[in-house]
């Protein structure tokens, strides 16, 4: 079976500074096992499968697999997902692209040469109990005078998020990974303008526990609902342009928008392997 293939670089303009993400289509006649399995091949944080659609208004149907799992949405995959079917000539049913995914039909829209997703409803909002956060500040080796706040911001994959105090505060987190098994922390500070500029408002990081551990370069679920939480609180406006990706040598821009009800969380996608899989 040849299948297309198409590897992106999510989030980011500069060559190989963004999240790269592995695009599988006409992935129908692949099982569970042939994708779970080309995923922890494929070795990159996530890879996704486009099948044909379940719902009648949706365009296309996505499954994510990270190399150890499958998730019901993230965001970069989805930004690159859209990027692919799209640039493969295929049409719309409506305005936006319609993706299908386990976490329900997900608006993709076109703003310029970026696309933008709307975020989706969280599943978990709301204060951190106190066991879990000490299992997180010690995973991230912070004390409690480290933190504005804590709270639960998980869309799908199962996020919490610390807010800190600057973006030097986020950047200067060096994470012990065997004391953060099973934890999807995001970390969040504000950029000081009179220092840093005004490139982006704030600098974020994302720490997976799966595996042996990792820091997911640029992560649209993870900024999705860091936008819904900081402007539903009024601590950031609006509009605002996220770095992320900094600490490990990348050059992530997430923008954000409020757009009527909807929070959009928009990017840059790059094209970077055109092939073909053979399985």
């Amino acid at each position: 079976m040849e299948l297309i293939f198409r590897q992106v670089d999510v989030f980011a303009t500069e060559p190989f500074r963004g999240n790269p993400l592995a695009v599988i289509v006409g992935a129908d006649g692949l099982s569970d096992a042939q994708m779970a399995q080309i995923a922890n091949w494929t070795n990159l944080s996530e890879t996704t499968f486009l099948l044909k659609p379940t719902h009648p208004d949706a365009d296309y149907r996505v499954r994510i697999f990270t190399p150890h799992a499958e998730l019901p949405f993230a965001g970069h995959p989805t930004l690159g997902s859209a990027y692919v079917w799209r640039s493969l000539g295929r049409m719309v049913k409506s305005d936006v692209i319609l993706q299908e995914c386990a976490a329900g039909l997900i608006a993709v829209h076109t703003r310029g040469q970026q696309l933008a997703f709307a975020a989706p409803p969280r599943r978990r909002t709301g204060p951190v109990g106190q066991d879990d956060l000490d299992r997180a500040l010690k995973g991230l080796q912070l004390m409690p005078c480290d933190i504005l706040d804590a709270q639960w911001a998980d869309n799908g994959p199962g996020w919490m998020v610390l807010r800190l105090h600057t973006r030097d505060d986020v950047l200067a987190i060096r994470p012990d990974w065997s004391l953060l098994k099973g934890q999807k922390i995001g970390a969040v500070g504000a950029w000081d303008p009179a220092q840093e500029g005004m490139e982006a408002q704030f600098e974020v990081r994302a720490f997976v526990g799966e595996g042996q551990g990792w820091e997911d370069p640029v992560t649209g679920s993870l900024n999705a609902a860091i936008a819904q939480w900081l402007i539903e609180s009024g601590i950031a406006p609006s509009r605002y342009v996220a770095s992320q990706g900094t600490a490990i040598g990348r050059a992530g821009r997430v923008f954000v928008e409020q757009a009527g009800g909807d929070i959009l969380i928009g990017g840059d996608v790059v094209p970077r392997i055109v092939g073909s899989l053979i399985v």
